[in-house]
C-alpha cells in the first residue's frame, strides 16, 4: 500500500510540474541596458501599442542628454510569454531616431532580459554623405527591479 501511495504521489507530482507554465516576460516596467541607459515601458494596449521613454547614457552628439519619448509595438501572437517587440526612439536633443527590435526572455534564473538590435539614423546636410548617417548596434536589457 506505501509503495501504491508513493508511486500515486511521484506521478501526481511529475503530472503537476508538466503542466505549469513557464514564467511569462513581461516588457512593461523600468529597464537598463549593458551601457547605462534607461528605459520605462509604461502598459501594452489590447493591440500590442505601447509607450515609454528613453534616457540614453551614450551619444555622439555634443548636446546635452534628455529624455526622449519611444513607442512600440510588441508581437501579441507569442503564446510561449517571451514576446518580440520593436520600438523608435526620437531623441528630443538631437537630429536622429532609432529603432529597435528584439525579444523579451526569461533566463535560466528566472530573470527578465530584452536582447535587442537597433539602428540609429542621423541627418546627413547630402546624399553624399548618406554612407555614414546610420548606426547598428545591439543591447541588453535587465529589469530595474523596485525598491
Amino acid at each position: 500500500m506505501v509503495q501504491v501511495t508513493l508511486f500515486l504521489l511521484v506521478l501526481s507530482l511529475a503530472l503537476g510540474a508538466h503542466s505549469l507554465s513557464p514564467r511569462r516576460c513581461k516588457l512593461t516596467g523600468n529597464w537598463v541596458n549593458d551601457l547605462g541607459s534607461n528605459m520605462k515601458i509604461f502598459a501594452v494596449d489590447g493591440e500590442g501599442g505601447f509607450s515609454g521613454s528613453y534616457l540614453t547614457a551614450v551619444t555622439a552628439s555634443g548636446n546635452e542628454i534628455k529624455e526622449s519619448p519611444l513607442q512600440g509595438s510588441l508581437q501579441r501572437k507569442n503564446q510561449k510569454g517571451q514576446p518580440t517587440f520593436g520600438f523608435t526612439v526620437n531623441w528630443t536633443f538631437s537630429d536622429s531616431i532609432t529603432v529597435f527590435t528584439g525579444q523579451c526572455f526569461v533566463d535560466k534564473e528566472g530573470k527578465e532580459v530584452l536582447k535587442t538590435m537597433w539602428l540609429l539614423r542621423s541627418s546627413v546636410d547630402d546624399i553624399e554623405n548618406d554612407w555614414k548617417a546610420t548606426r547598428v548596434g545591439i543591447n541588453i536589457f535587465t529589469r530595474v527591479q523596485s525598491q
